[in-house]
Protein backbone atom coordinates (compact mmCIF):
# COMPACT_ATOMS: atom_id res chain seq x y z
CA UNK A 1 0.00 0.00 0.00
CA UNK A 2 3.03 2.53 1.31
CA UNK A 3 4.53 1.46 -2.27
CA UNK A 4 1.75 2.30 -4.81
CA UNK A 5 0.94 5.48 -2.67
CA UNK A 6 4.81 6.17 -3.07
CA UNK A 7 4.82 5.31 -7.17
CA UNK A 8 7.12 2.24 -6.58
CA UNK A 9 6.25 -0.70 -8.87
CA UNK A 10 8.65 -3.51 -8.14
CA UNK A 11 9.98 -4.67 -4.23
CA UNK A 12 12.83 -6.37 -3.71
CA UNK A 13 12.23 -7.41 -0.04
CA UNK A 14 14.42 -9.20 2.56
CA UNK A 15 12.08 -10.91 5.10
CA UNK A 16 12.59 -12.33 8.50
CA UNK A 17 9.93 -13.68 10.66
CA UNK A 18 11.88 -16.49 13.05
CA UNK A 19 8.79 -17.31 14.75
CA UNK A 20 6.85 -18.15 11.53
CA UNK A 21 9.65 -19.14 9.01
CA UNK A 22 7.35 -22.28 6.75
CA UNK A 23 4.86 -20.45 4.52
CA UNK A 24 5.93 -16.91 5.08
CA UNK A 25 7.29 -15.91 1.48
CA UNK A 26 3.61 -17.06 0.50
CA UNK A 27 1.74 -15.10 2.76
CA UNK A 28 3.89 -12.15 1.66
CA UNK A 29 3.70 -13.23 -2.12
CA UNK A 30 -0.16 -13.32 -1.51
CA UNK A 31 0.04 -9.93 -0.93
CA UNK A 32 2.11 -8.72 -3.57
CA UNK A 33 0.23 -10.16 -6.18
CA UNK A 34 -2.72 -8.99 -4.31
CA UNK A 35 -1.81 -5.26 -4.24
CA UNK A 36 -0.78 -5.87 -8.27
CA UNK A 37 2.92 -4.84 -7.46
CA UNK A 38 5.82 -6.51 -8.45
CA UNK A 39 8.11 -8.41 -6.02
CA UNK A 40 11.39 -10.36 -5.79
CA UNK A 41 11.31 -12.32 -2.38
CA UNK A 42 13.76 -14.58 -0.14
CA UNK A 43 13.78 -15.27 3.56
CA UNK A 44 17.07 -13.97 5.38
CA UNK A 45 18.93 -17.11 6.56
CA UNK A 46 20.73 -16.65 9.77
CA UNK A 47 22.26 -18.60 12.43
CA UNK A 48 21.26 -15.89 15.49
CA UNK A 49 18.42 -17.78 16.09
CA UNK A 50 19.78 -21.36 16.55
CA UNK A 51 20.99 -24.38 13.95
CA UNK A 52 17.15 -25.70 13.58
CA UNK A 53 15.62 -21.87 12.41
CA UNK A 54 18.96 -21.61 9.87
CA UNK A 55 17.65 -24.49 8.51
CA UNK A 56 14.30 -23.56 8.01
CA UNK A 57 15.44 -20.77 6.68
CA UNK A 58 16.99 -22.74 4.15
CA UNK A 59 14.48 -24.93 3.51
CA UNK A 60 11.95 -21.82 2.82
CA UNK A 61 13.74 -20.23 0.34
CA UNK A 62 14.14 -23.39 -1.36
CA UNK A 63 10.55 -24.36 -0.98
CA UNK A 64 9.46 -20.79 -2.32
CA UNK A 65 12.01 -20.80 -5.27
CA UNK A 66 10.79 -23.73 -6.32
CA UNK A 67 6.97 -23.25 -5.86
CA UNK A 68 8.07 -20.13 -8.75
CA UNK A 69 9.85 -22.68 -10.61
CA UNK A 70 6.59 -25.13 -10.65
CA UNK A 71 4.01 -22.28 -11.36
CA UNK A 72 6.11 -19.01 -13.07
CA UNK A 73 4.25 -16.07 -12.07
CA UNK A 74 4.71 -12.83 -14.05
CA UNK A 75 5.08 -10.56 -11.34
CA UNK A 76 6.84 -12.42 -8.58
CA UNK A 77 10.17 -13.74 -8.70
CA UNK A 78 12.85 -15.55 -5.70
CA UNK A 79 16.36 -15.27 -4.70
CA UNK A 80 18.33 -16.66 -1.75
CA UNK A 81 18.31 -14.44 1.59
CA UNK A 82 21.75 -14.16 3.83
CA UNK A 83 21.65 -12.75 6.67
CA UNK A 84 25.18 -10.85 6.87
CA UNK A 85 28.16 -12.49 7.41
CA UNK A 86 28.52 -12.25 10.88
CA UNK A 87 26.03 -14.33 11.51
CA UNK A 88 26.30 -16.95 9.26
CA UNK A 89 28.91 -19.81 10.11
CA UNK A 90 30.92 -21.31 7.27
CA UNK A 91 29.21 -24.19 7.54
CA UNK A 92 25.51 -22.55 7.28
CA UNK A 93 26.91 -20.72 4.13
CA UNK A 94 28.14 -23.89 2.83
CA UNK A 95 24.70 -25.30 3.01
CA UNK A 96 23.02 -22.35 1.39
CA UNK A 97 25.51 -22.48 -1.47
CA UNK A 98 24.48 -26.09 -1.79
CA UNK A 99 20.68 -26.08 -2.05
CA UNK A 100 20.22 -23.32 -3.74
CA UNK A 101 18.72 -24.26 -7.27
CA UNK A 102 21.41 -23.38 -10.18
CA UNK A 103 21.46 -19.77 -11.12
CA UNK A 104 19.93 -18.42 -8.06
CA UNK A 105 21.39 -15.63 -6.99
CA UNK A 106 21.46 -14.60 -3.09
CA UNK A 107 20.50 -10.92 -0.98
CA UNK A 108 22.68 -10.59 1.69
CA UNK A 109 23.62 -7.51 3.85
CA UNK A 110 27.21 -6.99 4.03
CA UNK A 111 29.91 -4.52 6.48
CA UNK A 112 26.87 -2.42 6.92
CA UNK A 113 29.27 -1.73 10.66
CA UNK A 114 32.53 -2.42 11.06
CA UNK A 115 31.34 -5.29 13.25
CA UNK A 116 30.94 -7.40 10.48
CA UNK A 117 34.26 -6.88 8.50
CA UNK A 118 35.83 -7.29 11.96
CA UNK A 119 33.78 -10.47 12.71
CA UNK A 120 34.48 -11.84 9.07
CA UNK A 121 38.49 -11.56 9.61
CA UNK A 122 38.32 -13.97 13.08
CA UNK A 123 36.57 -16.33 11.77
CA UNK A 124 38.38 -16.49 8.80
CA UNK A 125 41.27 -14.19 7.92
CA UNK A 126 39.75 -12.89 5.33
CA UNK A 127 37.41 -10.00 4.98
CA UNK A 128 33.52 -9.91 4.26
CA UNK A 129 33.50 -10.31 0.42
CA UNK A 130 36.50 -12.34 0.44
CA UNK A 131 34.60 -14.93 2.71
CA UNK A 132 31.75 -14.64 0.27
CA UNK A 133 33.92 -15.19 -2.99
CA UNK A 134 35.69 -18.36 -0.75
CA UNK A 135 31.75 -19.84 -0.48
CA UNK A 136 30.64 -18.50 -4.31
CA UNK A 137 27.93 -16.50 -3.12
CA UNK A 138 28.96 -13.73 -5.16
CA UNK A 139 28.05 -13.15 -9.23
CA UNK A 140 25.61 -11.19 -11.66
CA UNK A 141 22.56 -12.67 -9.57
CA UNK A 142 23.57 -11.43 -6.32
CA UNK A 143 22.54 -8.58 -4.58
CA UNK A 144 25.19 -7.22 -1.76
CA UNK A 145 23.11 -4.45 0.92
CA UNK A 146 25.37 -1.60 2.01
CA UNK A 147 28.72 -2.02 1.55
CA UNK A 148 29.61 1.05 3.94
CA UNK A 149 33.08 -0.46 5.09
CA UNK A 150 34.03 -2.10 1.80
CA UNK A 151 38.11 -1.97 1.46
CA UNK A 152 39.64 -1.48 -2.42
CA UNK A 153 40.09 -4.99 -2.70
CA UNK A 154 36.57 -5.76 -1.69
CA UNK A 155 35.50 -3.54 -4.41
CA UNK A 156 37.23 -4.49 -7.25
CA UNK A 157 35.60 -8.74 -6.18
CA UNK A 158 31.72 -6.88 -6.78
CA UNK A 159 33.47 -5.40 -10.15
CA UNK A 160 34.81 -8.83 -11.42
CA UNK A 161 31.89 -10.75 -9.85
CA UNK A 162 29.52 -8.32 -11.27
CA UNK A 163 27.41 -8.51 -8.40
CA UNK A 164 25.23 -6.05 -7.17
CA UNK A 165 25.45 -3.38 -4.81
CA UNK A 166 22.30 -1.93 -3.17
CA UNK A 167 22.82 1.94 -1.28
CA UNK A 168 20.59 2.90 2.01
CA UNK A 169 21.60 6.45 2.66
CA UNK A 170 18.68 6.52 5.17
CA UNK A 171 19.31 4.00 6.77
CA UNK A 172 23.16 4.25 7.41
CA UNK A 173 22.74 7.98 8.72
CA UNK A 174 19.30 6.63 11.35
CA UNK A 175 21.76 3.34 12.59
CA UNK A 176 25.15 5.81 12.49
CA UNK A 177 26.93 2.70 10.60
CA UNK A 178 28.75 5.30 7.72
CA UNK A 179 28.94 6.62 4.46
CA UNK A 180 29.99 3.95 1.44
CA UNK A 181 32.25 4.95 -0.91
CA UNK A 182 29.72 5.14 -3.47
CA UNK A 183 31.07 7.12 -6.01
CA UNK A 184 34.17 5.30 -6.33
CA UNK A 185 32.71 2.42 -6.80
CA UNK A 186 30.07 3.66 -9.58
CA UNK A 187 33.52 4.98 -11.11
CA UNK A 188 34.82 1.41 -10.68
CA UNK A 189 31.70 -0.02 -12.58
CA UNK A 190 30.31 -1.40 -9.47
CA UNK A 191 26.67 -1.93 -10.57
CA UNK A 192 25.54 0.29 -7.21
CA UNK A 193 21.59 0.90 -7.25
CA UNK A 194 19.60 2.99 -4.88
CA UNK A 195 17.41 1.01 -1.95
CA UNK A 196 15.78 1.81 1.21
CA UNK A 197 16.31 -1.40 3.84
CA UNK A 198 12.63 -1.07 4.41
CA UNK A 199 12.87 2.40 5.85
CA UNK A 200 10.12 3.66 3.99
CA UNK A 201 9.30 3.45 0.49
CA UNK A 202 9.65 7.22 -0.38
CA UNK A 203 12.50 6.35 -2.91
CA UNK A 204 12.12 10.36 -3.71
CA UNK A 205 13.72 10.84 -0.19
CA UNK A 206 15.95 8.55 -0.59
CA UNK A 207 17.10 10.74 -3.93
CA UNK A 208 17.49 13.37 -1.80
CA UNK A 209 19.58 12.01 1.18
CA UNK A 210 21.71 10.34 -1.63
CA UNK A 211 22.27 13.91 -3.23
CA UNK A 212 23.02 15.36 0.02
CA UNK A 213 24.35 12.90 2.36
CA UNK A 214 27.85 13.08 0.07
CA UNK A 215 28.21 16.56 -0.16
CA UNK A 216 28.10 16.54 4.02
CA UNK A 217 30.53 13.56 4.38
CA UNK A 218 33.03 14.81 2.05
CA UNK A 219 32.41 18.53 3.00
CA UNK A 220 32.88 18.79 -0.76
CA UNK A 221 29.47 20.23 -2.64
CA UNK A 222 30.27 18.67 -5.90
CA UNK A 223 30.08 15.37 -4.63
CA UNK A 224 27.43 13.05 -5.76
CA UNK A 225 25.75 14.79 -8.68
CA UNK A 226 22.07 14.58 -9.85
CA UNK A 227 23.54 12.32 -12.76
CA UNK A 228 25.24 9.72 -10.36
CA UNK A 229 21.84 9.87 -8.10
CA UNK A 230 19.50 9.22 -11.54
CA UNK A 231 22.28 6.40 -12.55
CA UNK A 232 21.68 4.74 -9.25
CA UNK A 233 17.82 4.94 -9.07
CA UNK A 234 16.55 4.76 -12.61
CA UNK A 235 18.91 2.91 -15.16
CA UNK A 236 20.56 0.52 -12.08
CA UNK A 237 17.16 0.11 -10.38
CA UNK A 238 15.40 -0.94 -13.59
CA UNK A 239 18.18 -2.74 -14.97
CA UNK A 240 18.70 -5.20 -11.23
CA UNK A 241 15.09 -5.94 -11.76
CA UNK A 242 15.36 -6.91 -15.12
CA UNK A 243 17.48 -9.86 -13.88
CA UNK A 244 14.45 -11.40 -12.10
CA UNK A 245 12.37 -10.63 -14.82
CA UNK A 246 13.85 -10.68 -18.03
CA UNK A 247 10.65 -11.32 -20.26
CA UNK A 248 10.84 -7.41 -21.05
CA UNK A 249 12.29 -4.08 -20.45
CA UNK A 250 11.53 -2.71 -17.44
CA UNK A 251 11.96 1.26 -16.39
CA UNK A 252 11.92 2.34 -20.16
CA UNK A 253 9.47 3.56 -22.30
CA UNK A 254 9.95 1.60 -25.64
CA UNK A 255 7.80 -1.00 -27.70
CA UNK A 256 7.18 -3.86 -25.99
CA UNK A 257 8.52 -2.68 -22.26
CA UNK A 258 6.41 -3.88 -18.97
CA UNK A 259 3.93 -0.27 -18.90
CA UNK A 260 5.09 0.50 -15.47
CA UNK A 261 3.81 4.03 -15.21
CA UNK A 262 3.52 6.69 -12.55
CA UNK A 263 1.06 9.88 -13.15
CA UNK A 264 3.01 12.83 -10.92
CA UNK A 265 1.02 16.08 -10.36
CA UNK A 266 3.88 18.42 -10.73
CA UNK A 267 3.93 21.74 -12.25
CA UNK A 268 7.48 22.85 -12.46
CA UNK A 269 7.87 26.81 -12.29
CA UNK A 270 11.06 26.82 -14.71
CA UNK A 271 11.25 24.64 -17.84
CA UNK A 272 11.67 20.83 -17.40
CA UNK A 273 14.69 19.50 -19.61
CA UNK A 274 16.55 16.34 -20.14
CA UNK A 275 19.49 18.34 -18.65
CA UNK A 276 18.41 19.00 -15.64
CA UNK A 277 15.20 16.68 -14.88
CA UNK A 278 17.39 15.02 -11.58
CA UNK A 279 16.91 18.14 -10.10
CA UNK A 280 13.33 18.49 -10.38
CA UNK A 281 13.09 15.06 -8.92
CA UNK A 282 15.19 16.00 -6.12
CA UNK A 283 13.66 18.93 -5.27
CA UNK A 284 10.07 19.27 -6.64
CA UNK A 285 8.91 15.99 -6.51
CA UNK A 286 6.93 14.75 -3.20
CA UNK A 287 5.41 11.52 -2.49
CA UNK A 288 1.66 13.47 -2.00
CA UNK A 289 2.23 14.28 -5.81
CA UNK A 290 2.00 10.53 -7.47
CA UNK A 291 -1.62 10.75 -8.68
CA UNK A 292 -1.83 7.47 -10.45
CA UNK A 293 0.15 4.32 -10.06
CA UNK A 294 0.39 1.67 -13.00
CA UNK A 295 1.95 -1.74 -12.99
CA UNK A 296 1.77 -3.93 -15.86
CA UNK A 297 -0.51 -2.22 -17.68
CA UNK A 298 -2.85 -2.24 -14.49
CA UNK A 299 -3.99 0.40 -12.58
CA UNK A 300 -3.34 0.20 -8.74
CA UNK A 301 -4.08 3.31 -7.92
CA UNK A 302 -5.39 6.14 -10.02
CA UNK A 303 -6.25 9.73 -9.13
CA UNK A 304 -4.95 8.94 -5.72
CA UNK A 305 -7.51 6.10 -4.92
CA UNK A 306 -5.95 2.80 -4.38
CA UNK A 307 -7.87 -0.17 -6.85
CA UNK A 308 -6.40 -3.25 -5.53
CA UNK A 309 -6.13 -2.57 -1.56
CA UNK A 310 -8.89 -1.21 0.84
CA UNK A 311 -6.23 1.02 2.96
CA UNK A 312 -9.15 2.10 5.89
CA UNK A 313 -9.47 -2.27 6.69
CA UNK A 314 -5.75 -2.68 6.59
CA UNK A 315 -4.81 0.72 8.57
CA UNK A 316 -7.78 -0.50 11.04
CA UNK A 317 -6.14 -4.19 11.17
CA UNK A 318 -2.43 -2.93 11.68
CA UNK A 319 -3.59 -0.70 14.79
CA UNK A 320 -5.08 -3.74 16.11
CA UNK A 321 -2.26 -5.47 16.40
CA UNK A 322 0.51 -3.71 16.57
CA UNK A 323 -0.40 -3.40 20.70
CA UNK A 324 -0.32 -7.04 20.81
CA UNK A 325 3.28 -7.07 19.11
CA UNK A 326 4.63 -4.29 21.44
CA UNK A 327 3.45 -6.06 24.61
CA UNK A 328 5.07 -8.89 23.29
CA UNK A 329 7.85 -7.44 22.53
CA UNK A 330 8.21 -5.64 26.03
CA UNK A 331 7.96 -9.32 27.68
CA UNK A 332 10.83 -11.12 25.53
CA UNK A 333 12.90 -7.94 26.72
CA UNK A 334 12.23 -8.43 29.94
CA UNK A 335 13.30 -11.89 29.88
CA UNK A 336 17.12 -11.28 28.81
CA UNK A 337 17.34 -7.78 31.09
Amino acid sequence: MDAIKHGTTTLIDHHASPNYIDGSLDIIADAVDKSGLRGVLCYEVTDRDGIDKASAGISENVRFLKRLAAEPHPRLAGTFGLHASLTLSGATLQACRAAAPEGTGFHIHTAEHQADEYDSLQKSNMRVIDRLQKHNILGPNTITAHGVHFDAREMEILKETGTWLSHQPRSNMNNGVGVAQIESMMRMGIKVCLGNDGFTNSMWDEWKTAYLLHKVEHRDPRRMGGYDVQQMAIYNNAALASVFFPAAPIGQIVPGAVADLIFVDYHPHTPLTEGNLPWHIIFGFQQSMVASTMVAGKFVMKNRELLTLEEAEIAARAKEIAPRVWKKYEEEVAKVM
